[in-house]
């Protein structure tokens, strides 16, 4: 690899690690399954890496890639349009358009549960974590966590009030002047 391919390489690593999350969360949004969104995202992430000769520097890598997005669901939906379960195409675009006028306030979100969460102590954020992994049992969660299912669930609804109520307080912390 040249200098310069490695220096292009470099800079598109940058740029899609940095909204990676953001448009992982986008495509989730407007794609029912997990398996498919994941789908999906591999290809946004080969076509983002194909095209990104033509991304200008300086403009919101963020939104150049939500169009990219964008155009990579419709084609999902197109080749999984005999499937009766899939949007039409319009309410895709419709869905596409007030996600990413959501973004920036789902992105502060996202960033003040991060934020919230390291807060927690390592036990009992692995234990939240299992309990909302794509297979999770909550079952085995509760038995790993030593407590009853029911008790699990009190303990699981009580993190999560705990959470909810850092994200809120950091959120406006970060609205004040």
């Amino acid at each position: 690899m040249s200098p310069a391919e490695t220096e292009l390489h470099g800079r598109f690593l940058r740029l899609f690690t940095t909204n990676e999350e953001a448009v992982r969360a986008f495509v989730r949004r407007l794609v029912p399954a997990r398996a498919d969104a994941d789908d999906v995202m591999q290809e946004v992430s080969l076509v983002l890496w194909r095209k990104f000769g033509s991304f200008h520097a300086g403009t919101d890598f963020r939104a150049w890639a939500f169009g990219v997005a964008r155009f990579e669901v419709l084609a999902w939906l197109r080749d999984k349009g005999r499937d009766r379960l899939v949007l039409d195409e319009g309410v895709a675009l419709q869905l596409a358009h007030e996600a990413e006028a959501l973004e920036p306030a789902l992105s502060r979100q996202r960033a003040a549960l991060q934020r919230c969460m390291e807060r927690v102590p390592e036990e009992q954020r692995s234990l939240l974590l299992r309990a909302y992994q794509p297979e999770a049992r909550i079952q085995d969660v509760a038995a790993i966590s030593g407590r009853s299912v029911a008790g699990f669930y009190q303990w699981l609804h009580r993190m999560r009030k705990t959470l909810l109520d850092c994200i809120h307080a950091t959120l406006a912390r970060e609205a004040s002047p």
